[in-house]
Order: structure tokens, then sequence, then C-alpha cells
């Protein structure tokens, strides 16, 4: 496993993180306490330090899953913890929600609350990053928001200030960076194989400023782990089925043909592996968060840290 630094200010990282979304009983489908945990204890044995989750998964049920792996760790002291912060969910508990409902509150005063609550569900006295949960651009060029992250990083609640940026809208909300790189340690950012517009305008803007990137969803939602064709379904309770529907699983099986020849060539690798790879092989990215439900799963995940011999360039568009 490989480290490095998240950017100028953050702590030091393995470059193959653990996402803590799949592990958190929603949005994913049916998923098994004892197996997730499995899961996490394996991914940090295998060398990874770094765990991204937020406090809406699960309810808070992934952050909780995170203390219990943690509290039967030695070595807890040595794992980074990165959440998350903006979705308002507190209204829906107990309530029989398939797909975690919206219900966005960047107000300084349900980020304080927030932070609180998280701090409580993980046992710790800091969060090492805390993000802004994909605010859209009219709550970006707010005030509040960012002084709610300027507090809490100056009340000592969390270390690290950070924002996950919105899908799709990786150019549009680039400037955002620019305006606030002196707050902001961390982004957060969808980035792989077949969606690669952060790298035309926000990558040079975080390289400009030594801001630490944190890839998501580098294995579009499992697609890329070679899983899935156009007949692949998935349940009411998974956010699949639309995000990876009959008719977008056709555009990317389509666009997924033009990098055959670099899985060809390095084919002693598996799809999973070399797409982690592509991701933390930019320049500006520092850690690539896939998620894992099962040991074999994120074992796979961490192989990619070691792959270092295969450049950027090798993945052409």
């Amino acid at each position: 496993m490989k480290y490095k630094k998240l950017g100028l200010n953050g702590p030091k990282i393995s470059t193959v993180g653990f996402g803590a979304w799949g592990i958190s009983g929603r949005d994913w489908g049916n998923t098994d306490d004892k197996n997730s945990k499995k899961a996490i204890h394996a991914a940090l044995d295998a060398g990874v330090n770094f765990i991204d989750t937020a406090d809406v998964y699960g309810f808070g049920h992934s952050e909780e899953l995170i203390r219990q792996v943690l509290d039967e760790r030695s070595d807890k002291h040595k794992i980074v913890i990165a959440s998350k912060a903006g979705n308002n969910f507190y209204p829906f508990i107990g309530q029989d929600c398939e797909i975690t409902p919206a219900n966005n509150d960047y107000s300084l005063r349900h980020l304080e609350f927030a932070v609180e609550q998280s701090l409580k569900r993980l046992n710790v006295e800091k969060i090492d990053v805390l993000q802004l949960h994909s605010p859209d651009l009219e709550i970006l060029e707010q005030d509040e928001p960012w002084r709610a992250l300027e507090r809490l990083k100056n009340a000592g609640k969390i270390k690290h200030a950070g924002w996950s940026i919105q899908s799709f809208q990786e150019t549009e909300q680039a400037h955002i960076l620019e305006r606030h790189h002196n707050l902001i340690d961390v982004i957060q950012v969808r980035y792989n194989l077949l969606e690669r517009e952060a790298e035309d305008v926000l990558f040079p803007l975080a390289l400009k400023y030594g801001t630490g990137v944190i890839v998501r969803i580098p294995l579009l939602f499992g697609f890329l782990s070679g899983k899935f064709d156009v007949k692949s379904t998935f349940g009411d309770n998974d956010h699949r089925k639309f995000n990876l529907s009959p008719e977008k699983l056709s555009t990317y099986l389509e666009k997924l043909t033009s990098y055959q020849g670099v899985f060809d060539k390095y084919s002693n690798y598996s799809s999973t592996q070399l797409s982690l790879r592509f991701c933390i092989s930019h320049p500006a990215c520092h850690v690539v968060i896939p998620g894992g439900k099962t040991q074999d799963q994120v074992r796979e995940n961490a192989v990619a840290s070691d792959i270092d011999f295969i450049p950027h360039e090798a993945f052409v568009k």
C-alpha cells in the first residue's frame, strides 16, 4: 500500500481508501452488518487508513459501524475519518423510505448540530475531514456554509474543511475552489474512466492551490468491475436502479470499448484494479474511495495502490 499526503494541509493517507456508503444499509440493496464490519477490517488490514462516510449514509448507521470496527482495533488512532453533512435526514428517521430522501440544510445551525451528532456516533473528539455534502451552486454562493466550516475548524470540532462537489458540476462549480481555497483543505469529486470532466478545469485548480482530492464513484457504481451488462437489474431499495438503468448501461458499455486496449495490455490485473489505478494515477488525485461489501472486494481494491508503474497517459481517451 502506498501513502500520500492529502494535499498541502491534509494527513498522510493510503492512496486507496474505503467508501462507506455501500455498507450503510440504505440505497445499495440489502447488507449484512457482520460482513460489512469484516470488509472494513479487511481493508484496514490491507493497509487502508482512510475511510470516507457521511452522516446521512444509513441515517447514521455507516458512522456507527465504523465506530464499532475502530473500537475493536488497537491501531484506531492511525485511521483517518472523513465525513459529510448537509442533508438533514433527521425528520425522516423511523419512516419507511426505500431511497434516502434529499433534504438540504447547510445552515450554520444544522451543520453545527450535524457535526455534534457525528462526533457522538464516531466516538471521536474531532472529525479529521468534514465535507459539505454536494450542495448546489446557489448554496455554495452563500456565505453561511463556509462560515460554518470556519467556525467548526476554529472550535476544534473538525481538523480539515472539505467540500464534496456535486456530480456533473465539476466545471460549473470549479470557481468556488478559487474563491475559498484558503479554507478548503480537501475536495471530493466524481471521477472515473468514463467520466473525466474534472480534468478540464477543476484538477488544474486543485494542483494550483495544493488542494487534497478524494475521488468518489471510481468504479461507476460497480459498472467498471465488469459485473454488469444491459440486462442487469436492481431492486427498489438500490439507487443503481436509476443510476445504472438499461439506457445508461448501454451508453457506458459503448464508451468502455475505447479502453479495451489497456485492459488487454495489463490483463494480469482486474478491470476493477485498473479502473482504480487510472484515478490515482492523475497527479491531482490523492485517494480513491471504492466501496466494498465483502473482504474479497476490498482486498482486490487495495492492490490498485501498488500498480504505480502504469502512467495516467496509458489510459488514452
